[in-house]
């Protein structure tokens, strides 16, 4: 069996048993493809990968200058792969059971201070139709600490306004309710009922809340470049994108005394472990604090 046949099993595996959403095949893809290149060119077939193989692989991307995180991504791509090939009884061993991922240091996320976020959400132009769609994206983004594919994937049907509740599709398709704020709720009402009420919508996307200039659904990359835009003006100097609104929700209630456990579930993290990051960065914001105004850190 030749690589693309097998990759084209591996993807329907991946979508079917595995309920991975399209972004996260598509990464996979992305990962198996360099594989599937290097294999052509070393004349390596399925039944004959050795260990050895993938580790001559892994170095050689190494060197080819791949980051540390997009290596261990690959890493965990390969044993996926096999994972498959093995239920799917094409190989009985799995050669890469025991390939190490290269080691990396906790990166903590950027995140908005909270006099950050007012400044980047009150320069929005709101006597503009898409200011108000901005601001309303913008605010649910960190009134719910969303990821930028759930944020363009909401629903109408999805807000429920009296409940304060909003029903969030999430990674592999998981559902999950998420408790938003009434100023979150007041701008994406104003936005439904006073903009997109006006906009010609095709059924296909009648239920879609955000919609674009052409009244489809937005893009990722149009919500990336809102924010890049309202950052740049707000004169926030940081690196910013739709996921700082997500880390500085979860920072921000955890300053604030949040229980961890509550945090985990509205960010839909399925792993404690995943959340814990923001106690370290709370442990670092406290740091910067004490060194900054405690009278005996004076040099």
């Amino acid at each position: 069996m030749d690589w693309k046949t097998l990759i084209k099993g591996y993807t329907q595996w991946l979508r079917l048993e595995k309920g991975l959403s399209s972004n996260s095949i598509m990464a996979y893809r992305r990962d198996m493809s360099k594989w599937v290149d290097y294999a052509g060119q070393h004349g390596l077939v399925v039944s004959e990968v050795k260990h050895q193989d993938l580790s001559e692989f892994l170095q050689h991307i190494a060197k080819s200058g791949m980051k540390p995180r997009s290596q261990a991504r690959l890493v965990s791509s390969l044993r996926s792969f096999f994972d498959y090939l093995q239920v799917e009884e094409i190989r009985k061993d799995h050669p890469a059971a025991l390939l190490e991922a290269p080691r990396l240091g906790m990166k903590l996320p950027e995140v908005l201070s909270k006099q950050e976020i007012l400044d980047l959400l009150s320069g929005i132009d709101l006597s503009k139709p898409q200011g108000t769609r901005d601001r309303a994206m913008l605010e649910c983004l960190y009134s719910c600490g969303l990821r930028v594919s759930e944020l363009i994937s909401l629903r109408l049907s999805h807000v429920y306004d009296s409940e304060g509740i909003i029903r969030v599709i999430g990674k592999g398709d998981k559902e999950r309710l998420v408790p938003i704020g009434g100023t979150a709720l007041k701008y994406i009402a104003q936005y439904r009922d006073q903009i997109r009420v006006h906009a010609g919508v095709e059924d296909a996307h009648s239920d879609v809340l955000f919609l674009n200039h052409r009244h489809k659904p937005i893009s990722r990359v149009a919500v990336f470049n809102m924010v890049k835009q309202y950052a740049v003006q707000a004169g926030i100097r940081k690196k910013v994108s739709p996921h700082s609104f997500r880390h500085s929700f979860a920072s921000h209630l955890v300053q604030n005394g949040a229980d961890l456990r509550a945090v985990q579930a509205m960010l839909g993290h399925e792993s404690i472990t995943t959340t814990e990051i923001y106690t370290h960065l709370d442990r670092a914001f406290l740091r910067e604090n004490i060194l900054r105004f405690h009278p005996r850190n004076e040099q």
